[in-house]
């Protein structure tokens, strides 16, 4: 009971002379129309679980200025990159923490579910919080996983099978009681991958199977909330064959084998608190082990080198942020972060690599009216340690600086941002034997960006529309060329790129009674060249794997108890050596259509995906999937 002028609210009544009573008021739904000061795309709730997707990867490839590069199947590498500034330079967070690979810099995101999340963003540079860590200011661009926090006790089921031999099980179990709120969620999946595929260019036409392209996943996840508290632990423990490149006419008889293994998992633990309106902490904590084998000492190969390697990676970090608002339009943030990472595998003449990555970031977020500004200051240090020869790389420290601007006046808002980044070479870009080079440089990337938006809501409509130009540019791009030999590969700083594109967005809801109809959109163009070498046949040509133009929409349709999503997503053509002009890969179209169902606590749903079973490629000789269907079935108590 809350007291009132140094009364129980119950004696206030009875001295004024009134009984106790309690009153119904109607629920009042507060929102806001300001919007974030960065650069942002987002699916949340009902639109990120009625898309057809299983992987973090399938819902990025909705998003503006995205490029995904698939190796094909359920089993291949999955990465993203973003207004071609490469995968090393975007980080990936699980609420607010990120998942690091100090080895080769990217993350697997096929290793990671949409099953237990409640929303997926992605910020071009980076989220603009008044609290945050240093780290994510460390990024050209930031993917954010919020993970879903449940409001009650349920326990679902769900059992799948799909194309190619597919089968996956998951059963997940959540409680919230007495401000504690968690979940356990576990699947397991299993697919042959044998899928038939048709390549046809001007020399060829194969038709085959795909072989060597299987997996079997356990992933196992658990969370607990409260407050400002979240926790999260996660376990990953998979065996998958590494298909290779197709081999022109001999698809049926030639099998490149490789397998992998990977088990991995990581604890963190995150808890924010504000003292006042005017203090504010957040700290971060988290603990990772990682294992990867990779053999291809197989019988059945004839052209592949023949290893059976081990890797080991451990890595522990920490971080602390203060958030000082004197002001209700000023507020400044200070932050610090150690990461000390160890990496150990049985290569010949390899030794343990040890790595502290120590980050610390001011930033200020200011506002008049409807005038925006935010900037900071990141300062990184790396050492390494190594026992060989040769020793380690110098330690490397930097500044880098970011200023955003942004006003805002009735539905509309317009921003303008810079940032200077870089990314430090990988332990692998450094020591890996044979190929490694102590003496690289990091890798800077300006980023410039003009933008405006556009919102509207009321009860029945919701709308937006955003648009940004921008301009990238990377000096010293960490590249491995052939410099001994053909067999005989090294890394190296070579290259500088200048990009210049256009990303926009429409999206809008509109629910009329029992109906509800979503539309989502995203158009990008872009110009990313080469600009290394003025005398090179390939200067100002565009960089390999870049397309120019690529569009995506997806419209959701919901009545009542059904909703049915289709998704249609268009990628130009792309260059992938500067060898032939003609060496490119054709334009795609993929379409993919889901009908989901839900009567009392059951839920049915069926996924076709390509449907028009067009044969496409990210990486040259890798095809993709054609259609496919997968059934499910959950049932919840």
């Amino acid at each position: 009971m809350l007291p009132l002028c140094g009364y129980p609210v119950s004696a206030y009544a009875e001295k004024a002379g009134y009984s106790d009573s309690i009153h119904s008021l109607r629920e009042v739904v507060v929102t806001s129309n300001r919007r974030p000061l960065a650069t942002v795309q987002s699916l949340q709730g009902p639109q990120l679980q009625a898309l057809s997707s299983t992987s973090i990867a399938d819902a990025l490839k909705y998003f503006a200025g995205v490029q995904i590069k698939d190796y094909g199947g359920l089993g291949g590498l999955k990465t993203i990159n973003v207004r071609s500034l490469g995968a090393q330079h975007v980080g990936v967070y699980i609420d607010g923490i990120r998942i690091t690979n100090a080895q080769n810099g990217t993350v697997d995101l096929g290793k990671f579910s949409l099953s237990t999340l409640e929303s997926v963003s992605l910020f071009n540079a980076n989220k603009l919080d008044i609290c945050q860590s240093a780290s994510e200011f460390a990024s050209g661009a930031t993917v954010y996983l919020r993970t879903r926090r449940p409001t009650s006790d349920s326990l679902s089921v769900l059992g799948a099978i799909g194309s190619f031999h597919t089968y996956r099980g998951r059963v997940n179990a959540q409680m919230s009681r007495k401000g504690w709120s968690g979940f356990i969620d576990g699947e397991y999946l299993k697919s042959k991958g044998d899928y038939k595929f048709r390549y046809k260019s001007e020399y060829e036409d194969t038709v085959g199977v795909r072989r060597n392209s299987d997996i079997e996943y356990y992933r196992v996840e658990g969370a607990l909330f409260k407050n400002g508290f979240s926790s999260h632990l996660y376990c990953y423990v998979s065996e998958r064959g590494v298909p290779g490149g197709i081999v022109r006419r001999l698809s049926d008889k030639y099998i490149n084998v490789g397998r992998e293994w990977d088990a991995d998992w990581f604890g963190q633990a995150s808890w924010t608190h504000r003292f006042t309106s005017a203090h504010q902490v957040l700290f971060n904590a988290k603990y990772t082990q990682e294992y990867l084998r990779y053999c291809t000492d197989y019988p059945e190969n004839q052209n592949t080198a023949r290893v059976n390697n081990h890797y080991w990676q451990k890595d522990v970090y920490a971080s602390a942020s203060y958030a000082w608002s004197p002001y209700r339009w000023l507020s400044a943030n200070i932050g610090y972060d150690a990461r000390h990472s160890w990496l150990k595998a049985d290569l010949r003449n390899f030794h343990t690599v040890r790595r502290l990555d120590q980050k610390a970031v001011v930033a200020m977020q200011a506002q008049y009216a409807g005038l925006r500004l935010a900037a900071s200051m990141l300062y990184q240090h790396y050492r390494d340690h190594t026992v060989t020869h040769t020793g380690a790389a110098d330690p490397l420290s930097r500044f880098t600086p970011s200023v955003t601007l942004g006003y805002s006046v009735k539905g509309f808002s317009f921003r303008a941002w810079y940032k200077k980044i870089f990314r430090a070479p990988t332990l692998n870009d450094l020591y890996y034997t044979q190929v490694g080079n102590r003496n690289l440089k990091p890798e800077y990337t300006r980023q410039f960006d003009l933008g405006a938006e556009y919102n509207y809501n009321t009860s029945q409509w919701s709308a937006s529309a955003q648009l940004d130009g921008y301009i990238n540019s990377i000096d010293n791009r960490i590249v491995c060329l052939p410099l001994k030999g053909t067999y005989s590969w090294s890394m190296m700083n070579y290259g500088k790129t200048y990009c210049r594109g256009m990303n926009a967005n429409v999206s809008g809801r509109y629910s009329p009674g029992d109906w509800t109809f979503s539309l989502i959109t995203s158009l990008t163009w872009q110009r990313d060249l080469n600009r290394t070498d003025p005398e090179s046949e390939s200067y100002d040509k565009p960089i390999c794997y870049s397309p120019t133009f690529s569009c995506g929409i997806t419209g959701i349709t919901g009545w009542r108890w059904l909703t049915m999503t289709v998704s249609a997503l268009h990628v130009g053509e792309r260059m992938w050596s500067y060898a032939d002009p003609e060496d490119v890969l054709k334009p795609y179209n993929n379409i993919d259509v889901k009908l989901t169902g839900t009567w009392r606590r059951a839920t049915a749903s069926l996924e076709i995906n390509d449907l028009l079973d067009e044969q496409y490629e990210h990486v040259p000789r890798y095809p993709m999937p054609g259609r496919s269907f997968t059934f499910s079935l959950s049932y919840s108590i």
